[in-house]
């Protein structure tokens, strides 16, 4: 039904909080240690709470599960996913229609339709064996209508309150202003207990402004030189912030302007559309 069993150190990983002789048991059932296939199974007082599916990028099949031995499905209340990165959702399909999971599941409305595109994409560029296959497009169909959303463009924290316990669970997350993205809200109540997404936790960063402007300096130097610029980006998100940058280059710029930009993704060019569209009727 999953992966092979997690290595010793995540079944110790395990932390409880003891309140009123009733215990709240936070499980990682993946991320730990490791980028990829997050996961995090939380119960307290009789309600089960799973944040978010993903997949381990570096594996494929079973073994790209998270670790789903760990925990009965059948028992799991609500499914709450933070946004559409694989490595936080790419499980969802199997685990909504080939476990014993019959609760809910929760997405933003901008997720849910960018979702459908990231996963129909990615059945279709896996080169994975067909029984190593985890779900096929009608999978998807089928598990899509399962799925409730909110109304809010974009990644999202969940805030869930469970008899004055309040747990807050991140996701990815940047208090950082892009150009395509509004940065993280401040949040304004103290949550008891944090599960936050440390992959960046320890790493300092140049400012935006150093990092674009080296950016922009290669590209105008190769193109000054006669020669073409091929930038390999992830369709959703970096993709967008790329374009939105060399636009303003580009404007800034007239001697550029008869350089033509091209990208050359329908899954970028979808996404595209749909922020377009939903940021329009906002």
């Amino acid at each position: 039904m999953a992966s092979t069993g997690p290595p010793q150190s995540l079944k110790r990983s395990d932390t409880s909080l003891t309140r009123e002789g009733d215990q709240l048991i936070i499980t990682p059932l993946g991320a730990v240690n490791e980028v990829g296939r997050s996961c995090v199974y939380m119960s307290y007082k009789g309600k089960t709470i799973l944040f978010d599916c993903g997949i381990h990028p570096a594996y494929s099949g079973m073994a790209a599960l998270p670790y789903f031995d760990e925990i009965d499905p059948s028992t799991i209340d609500v499914l709450l996913v933070t946004h559409f990165h694989l490595d936080h959702t790419a499980s969802l399909p199997y685990f909504l229609e080939k476990t014993t999971f019959k609760g809910r599941v929760f997405m933003t409305h901008a997720t849910k339709a960018i979702y459908k595109l990231l996963l129909s994409d990615y059945v279709k560029v896996s080169k994975v064996l067909v029984e190593d296959m985890l779900y096929d497009e009608q999978d998807i169909l089928r598990f899509m209508d399962k799925i409730e959303s909110g109304h809010v463009l974009g990644a999202a924290m969940f805030m869930v309150d469970i008899a004055g316990v309040r747990v807050l669970y991140t996701g990815d997350y940047s208090h950082e202003e892009d150009r395509h993205l509004r940065a993280a809200e401040i949040l304004q109540f103290s949550p008891d207990i944090c599960i936050i997404e440390s992959t960046y936790g320890v790493q300092l960063h140049q400012p935006r402004n150093v990092r674009e402007k080296r950016f922009t300096d290669v590209i105008h130097s190769t193109i000054s030189q006669g020669g073409c610029v091929l930038i390999p980006a992830f369709a959703l998100g970096r993709a967008q912030e790329l374009l939105l940058i060399l636009d303003e280059y580009w404007s800034n710029h007239p001697k550029l302007h008869n350089i033509p930009i091209y990208y050359a993704s329908p899954l970028a060019k979808g996404a595209w559309l749909f922020t377009k569209h939903t940021s329009t009727h906002e």
